[in-house]
């Protein structure tokens, strides 16, 4: 059977591709095939404790059986219209300028007493290094869905369901958005912890990756403890 093979953030860079199809026998699984992979490329073995495996855009267990014409991708520790419109409107990951206002738009609603925007910006320092810029990299059918998540999360903890969250990729220089959160509810404790919620949920299941860059190299930044290994392994940084 044949299925499709995605490669991201240091994987990608690692393999050399972002992409590929294979045959594959049948009974094959998502970990089986990853254990492939790094038999062909020895340097993935440093990510073995730490990448997560989706399928069809689903995180799944190594032991989950592959079928005909699913998409396999590696993923990589992570690093960050109208008031009724639909879930999929209200998640987004894009290459575009980011507009808090923008974002506020699509949960603003009479009913809200508090709305609380969370904005991240790119700051011009981090681990006592320059930074000149940070280069953001999605999956990005799997990541709207993961954002969408954290919305269902929300809705279930908080009973709170007007929930916005736009991503940014691809090149970013200090000052500029790369995250936009806004969350309205009733009450602005709530909305408050929502959208506190929302930011860590991100580091931990949206996958995104940052790459950031000084005037004398770049790392790509996700996990730190297991990033930091894994540079050293691969040979990565200045």
């Amino acid at each position: 059977m044949r299925i499709k093979l995605r490669y991201f953030a240091m994987a990608r860079e690692i393999l050399g591709k972002s992409a590929e199809e294979r045959e594959v026998d049948p009974g094959a699984t998502a970990g089986s095939i990853f254990d492939e992979l790094i038999a062909e490329t020895s340097r993935l073995q440093a990510m073995k404790g730490s990448v997560l495996l989706m399928v069809n855009q689903a995180y799944v267990a190594p032991d989950h059986e592959l079928s005909d014409g699913d998409e396999l991708a590696l993923i990589p520790p992570v690093s960050g219209g109208a008031v009724d419109a639909p879930p999929a409107d209200r998640f987004v990951v894009t290459e575009a300028m980011l507009d808090p206002r923008t974002v506020e738009a699509l949960v603003e609603s009479p009913a809200a007493g508090a709305i609380v925007t969370f904005t991240g910006t790119v700051r011009d320092d981090a681990r006592g290094r320059s930074v000149v810029a940070l280069d953001y990299e999605a999956y990005p059918e799997a990541a709207e869905k993961m954002l969408a998540q954290i919305g269902d999360e929300i809705r279930d903890s908080w009973g709170i369901d007007r929930v916005a969250i736009s991503h940014r990729t691809g090149y970013l220089t200090p000052g500029e958005a790369s995250v936009v959160i806004a969350v309205a509810s009733p009450h602005r404790g709530e909305a408050f912890a929502a959208c506190a919620y929302a930011i860590e949920r991100i580091k931990e299941i949206v996958p995104i990756w940052k790459k950031e860059h000084y005037a004398d190299g770049a790392i790509w930044v996700g996990s730190e403890a297991v990033y930091q290994r894994e540079i050293r392994t691969c040979g990565y940084g200045a």
